[in-house]
């Protein structure tokens, strides 16, 4: 299965994360994550095969977590609801959200890609 990048097309980020990966010669496919966020069950799903902490699914930097005052919210809320927030707004999500077979990345750490994807192509 090809990964799925979830990407936002104004993030410097994803554009840097979708580059990295031509260059790579990695085959994926992208969706726009303000358009088609994640629903509850998919992030479930990812978080769960994840094994990083649900925080590391939020867009920390983003001003929508800022306003929402989300730094001192998360801590008192459930996984659920939390889960519930994430996927009300694709903004919310940290991004780009790579999706694979047995692996999920949230946002881009070349080092980190670069041990999933060597092994992935080995």
């Amino acid at each position: 299965m090809k990964p799925l990048i979830l990407c936002y097309d104004r993030c410097s980020t994803c554009k840097k994360a979708l580059k990295w990966l031509d260059d790579q010669n990695v085959v994926y496919d992208t969706r726009p994550i303000r358009e088609e966020h994640p629903t509850v069950d998919e992030l479930k799903k990812w978080y769960e095969k994840s094994g990083l902490p649900l925080k590391r699914f939020f867009n920390t930097s983003g001003n929508l977590y800022k306003e929402m005052k989300l730094k001192d919210k998360l801590p008192g809320m459930t996984e659920e609801e939390q889960l519930q927030l994430l996927a009300a707004d694709g903004m919310l999500v940290k991004r780009p959200l790579v999706v694979g077979d047995d692996y999920v990345l949230t946002g881009f750490k070349e080092a980190e890609w670069g041990k999933i994807y060597r092994k992935a192509q080995s």
